[in-house]
């Protein structure tokens, strides 16, 4: 697979709107898109540092991945995305054929219209990583 850059860094908040100031006022950050996700059962907020993204995550539903997360193990960092130069079904087939135990089996829409699929934290030492293209 051909990994250009870190796309952004998934970070589950309890509330967005509770978690802006902090990356506004503090740190100086701007909030250029909220978006919610229904599938995924997510809200989402995008700031930029450089060239790569902060994606704050807030669970829309109990049921959400992102509720369950912040149940178990608190907010906090909850994924590293990486784009993807040669296509994010062709990086998921060589991860797949490498041992990687895979969370989705073929891409899917995420926020801001890319392409993304995820990697299961067990097989990726402990990190849950998003895979993304646009």
């Amino acid at each position: 697979m051909k990994i250009s850059h870190i796309e952004h860094l998934g970070i589950a908040v309890k509330s967005i709107e509770e978690a802006l100031p902090y990356y506004e006022n503090v740190l100086g950050l701007k909030c250029y898109n909220i978006e919610t996700v229904e599938d995924q059962k997510v809200k989402t907020a995008f700031l930029k540092v450089g060239d790569t993204k902060i994606e704050l995550l807030e669970a829309t539903s109990p049921e959400s991945t992102i509720a369950k997360f912040i149940e178990n193990k608190g907010a906090g960092v909850h994924h590293v995305a990486f784009a993807i130069e040669d296509g994010v079904a062709t990086a998921l087939a060589e991860a797949e054929e490498k041992g990687i135990r895979l969370i989705d089996k073929a891409p899917r829409n995420g926020a801001e219209g890319l392409s993304i699929a995820f990697l299961h934290p067990k097989s990726t030492l402990g990190v849950l990583t998003e895979l993304c293209e646009k």
